[in-house]
């Protein structure tokens, strides 16, 4: 991966705690689209959400970085993340 900021990458993002049915997949959004990021997030079976994120890495880094900073709904007590070169062919941001 480059480590340019202003390369285009893919975060993805794992949430845990208690992040589903309180509006996390929607602020996460609306995150990403003030941030100008395209990708989605998803609820998992486990209880966790799913985010995946590309746009330039600043910005990614500022939606990993309000996920983690406590202005959720909910609760987030685990954020896991990885790191990409984009792959394209997101459109939006949408809640899957």
């Amino acid at each position: 991966m480059t480590t340019s900021n202003d390369s285009a990458v893919r975060l993805n993002m794992w949430v845990a705690g208690h992040v589903q049915s309180v509006g996390f997949r929607w602020w996460t959004r609306c995150r990403a689209l003030e941030l100008g990021l395209v990708g989605s997030a998803r609820n998992l079976p486990d209880g966790r959400v799913a985010v995946v994120a590309e746009g330039d890495r600043r910005s990614c880094e500022a939606l990993r970085d309000a996920v983690r900073g406590g202005g959720t709904p909910g609760r987030v007590d685990e954020v896991v993340e990885q790191w990409s070169h984009a792959r394209g062919g997101l459109r939006g941001f949408v809640e899957a």
